[in-house]
């Protein structure tokens, strides 16, 4: 007789109130989840960004054309410093509702934190179209005329915000180098001044009213500035690239060299300091060493169009007159309205025993007038101060 052999009790029991446990779970309502939006707006609330995104985006491609999801999602994208994602999310709320409460201040600054400083403005001027009174969105503007160059129009709104907020130190700082861009020198001595009294130390404060006082061709006034500016920071740099400029530009050479040699000291590869040493040395008949320095300052900037002029004029003068060509086409290249470089290129064209070429650069230069381009502001930098962060 064969003996069956059983199943242990307590193996039994274990299967037995394992299967009421699953039908008793299995019998049960199930909890219903939290919408969507309201976890979203709870994960974001609790600083899970992350997890806000994840929720939203999973909404609004249930639900594609709710606007307020997709401006919720675009606030998230823009805590996340994801700015192209919350500007297409915006833009996308705005298709559905162009009226949504706050899109387009929004949309504006997703775009000015991005860097995309021209296509903020209409956003801005949205706004302010409705709400001419909006401090934000009035200064936003004329942050975002100065970022995308416009600097006329950046100081009109500018000083309007400046009314509004009379002692934002942050404002009259923008608004006095929008006005020197601008060449609106007035304004932007009346700037530089209110920032002076308050910090009368500031290096940068000094030497941005000297390029103002340049701009009313006030050069001595112009070079106290520096000074003061040399005597409070006296390794700031561009300083005394700038100062020695103004000396150069009132003809005292001598103080200009000493100035120039200074900059190199602070920064030996400094473009602009190489070419107007070269210069001087050029107009002292020092023309190797011109030569050098103004190879220099080519190296470090290729398109510094003084130091190739000067460079093809001193080559020009040593009867090296191919590296003289090379020089003078790359200064005409960089600005073909200026005449000097014409006239320089008709000159050596002589000398090569070129007469038709020569005859039809002097011929250019009949037709051209002579541009100013004198301002220390252009001379000091290629670029407008950035924003402030």
């Amino acid at each position: 007789m064969v003996n069956s052999q059983k199943a242990p009790r307590s193996s039994v029991l274990n299967g037995s109130l394992l299967g009421f446990a699953l039908v008793l779970l299995l019998s049960l309502p199930v909890q219903a989840q939290a919408p969507r939006p309201d976890r979203a707006v709870a994960l974001e609330q609790q600083g899970n960004l992350v997890g806000a995104e994840r929720e939203w985006r999973l909404w609004v491609q249930e639900h594609p054309k709710d606007a307020n999801a997709l401006a919720s999602l675009g606030l998230v994208f823009s805590k996340e410093e994801k700015y192209k994602e919350a500007v297409d999310a915006y833009r996308k709320a705005i298709a559905i509702n162009p009226k949504l409460h706050g899109i387009q201040l929004n949309l504006g600054l997703a775009e000015f934190k991005g860097g995309n400083f021209q296509a903020a403005i209409a956003p801005f001027r949205t706004v302010l179209a409705a709400a001419p009174e909006n401090f934000q969105a009035r200064t936003l503007l004329g942050m975002s005329y100065y970022g995308a160059g416009k600097f006329e129009e950046a100081s009109k709104h500018l000083e309007l915000a400046l009314k509004v907020d009379p002692a934002n130190a942050e404002l009259h700082n923008v608004l006095a180098q929008a006005c020197l861009s601008a060449k609106k020198y007035t304004c932007a001595l009346d700037e530089f001044a209110w920032i002076l009294k308050r910090n009368p130390d500031s290096a940068a404060a000094h030497i941005l009213m000297g390029e103002a006082l340049d701009g009313l061709n006030k050069t001595a006034e112009a070079i106290a500035e520096f000074q003061a500016a040399a005597k409070a920071s006296p390794r700031e740099p561009n300083l005394h690239f700038g100062l020695g400029y103004l000396y150069w530009k009132s003809h005292q050479y001598d103080e200009a060299k000493t100035e120039f040699e200074t900059e190199l000291s602070v920064d030996p590869n400094h473009p602009q300091a190489l070419a107007y040493l070269g210069d001087v040395e050029w107009k002292r008949n020092n023309l190797d060493q011109a030569v050098s320095l103004l190879k220099k300052a080519t190296q470090a900037k290729p398109d510094l169009r003084i130091a190739q002029l000067d460079l093809g004029a001193v080559l020009t003068q040593q009867r090296r007159y191919k590296e003289a060509l090379t020089a003078l086409k790359r200064a005409v290249e960089l600005d073909p309205t200026q005449p000097d470089a014409h006239y320089r290129l008709g000159r050596l064209y002589q000398a090569m025993g070129k007469k038709e070429e020569g005859q039809a650069e002097f011929a250019r230069v009949q037709q051209l007038q002579q541009k100013t381009d004198s301002d220390l502001v252009r001379k000091m930098s290629d670029q407008p101060p950035a924003l402030p962060k």
